[in-house]
């Protein structure tokens, strides 16, 4: 049984953000992180800055668990992911990326491009893609506590204190 993308992005090494988001992810979810999941660039200190924890448990899910490296992330500490990742979901093609740098020229055989960086949600169509930002669980630049989901060939950006759909996009 295939079940959904949660989508993620600028965790910031927080462990209690983490385990809402841990919370979330179901038995046969696939949990989606669009970089800045650590924070190790800058090591914000602090009782619940717990990135090797995060690792341990984000690593744990196995093919379960998709991540590229944020502007945030050193890429030693957590070794074997990439800046961009491109997979297939329900005959969804994807492109994952943190997005502090430009893409040129995105794949033609991309539908859904999911990115981070800025912390701000955005769930948008432009030309043939759809461009997903799911915005910030722990950093929010806007007033609503944003992830995403993505099932059934919908993309959905939601509210996390309302758990409701805040909007989608069939895709």
């Amino acid at each position: 049984m295939l079940g959904r993308l949660i989508v993620t992005a600028d965790v910031h090494g927080r462990y209690a953000t983490w385990q809402v988001i841990r919370s979330m992810v179901k038995k046969d979810d696939i949990l989606v992180v669009a970089g800045d999941l650590f924070d190790t660039r800058y090591g914000r200190l602090g009782p619940d800055f717990r990135p090797q924890t995060i690792k341990e448990e984000a690593t744990a899910l196995g093919d379960r668990f998709h991540y590229v490296y944020g502007n945030c992330d050193v890429p030693a500490f957590c070794p074997g992911y990439h800046y961009e990742l491109e997979f297939t979901y329900s005959g969804i093609n994807i492109l994952l990326i943190h997005g502090h740098a430009p893409i040129a020229n995105l794949p033609r055989h991309t539908n859904l491009v999911i990115q981070g960086h800025t912390h701000v949600p955005k769930l948008e169509k432009k030309e043939k893609f759809v461009h997903f930002n799911p915005g910030s669980l722990a950093v929010p630049r806007v007033k609503a506590f944003t992830y995403g989901i993505v099932e059934n060939n919908r993309a959905t950006l939601m509210d996390f204190t309302t758990n409701t759909p805040l909007f989608w996009i069939d895709l």
